[in-house]
């Protein structure tokens, strides 16, 4: 079972009992979803018109990537389609626990949110609605469905084949075109990796801890 530590912007992560890395960067869970995810990836579909959003989450884990992104459809009002994935969940029980609500100061309605990711594998709220695979990402094949990918599986250090061309291509393939792929690695293997693909790459300012991040983009800038 994994275990829950603070990270630095004083927001829980967890430490893998089976891969022994942190869920979140241990600079700040928060922080580190913010930048990558929800600033490069929600804001960035938003100032381009965007008024509906379909996101994939490779690795859901913690459940706080989709949190995140529930408050900020909320606050913009902007209608957020959420499928994650995940292969090793954690229990209701475990996220429970975890302090995202509190440090977010979020509203009860955020609470029961946050708990029916945990929970329940779909809903539909106004602007969220939730879908959760339990599996592997190597059996999830879908066509030019999504908008932006979260891609938050564990570093290459710890699952290098979820880093490999068979996964990023399928990424690529899931992709509406136009769509990004947003995650906090800027390996140079990796990036070689998403251009053989046929990925256009963009390296941005990364969250504390890190200095860059990566944005890939199916189709042109």
């Amino acid at each position: 079972m994994p275990k829950i530590i603070l990270s630095s912007d004083g927001s829980h992560t967890l430490i893998s009992d089976e891969f022994n890395v942190t869920y979140h960067s241990s600079h700040g869970s928060i922080q580190e979803s913010n930048t990558v995810f929800i600033h490069a990836g929600l804001d960035h579909l938003l100032s381009l018109g965007y008024e509906k959003i379909s996101v994939f989450e490779m690795g859901f884990g913690s459940g706080l990537n989709a949190l995140m992104a529930y408050l900020w459809a909320v606050e913009h009002g902007c209608e957020v389609q959420y499928t994650g994935i995940e292969a090793y969940p954690i229990v209701p029980e475990m996220a429970g626990q975890l302090n995202y609500i509190e440090v977010l100061n979020a509203d009860d309605e955020a609470r029961i949110i946050f708990q029916k990711m945990h929970t329940e594998t779909n809903f539909k709220t106004p602007v969220f609605q939730f879908n959760k695979v339990i599996g592997f990402v190597e059996n999830f094949d879908v066509k030019e469905e999504f908008d932006v990918i979260f891609y938050d599986a564990f570093a290459p250090s710890s699952q290098d084949h979820l880093w490999e061309k068979d996964i990023l291509q399928l990424m690529f393939g899931a992709l509406k075109n136009k769509g990004i792929l947003v995650t906090y690695c800027a390996k140079g293997a990796f990036k070689r990796t998403l251009k053989d693909v046929g990925f256009k790459i963009e390296a941005l300012s990364g969250p504390v801890g890190k200095r860059e991040m990566t944005r890939a983009v199916k189709g042109d800038f």
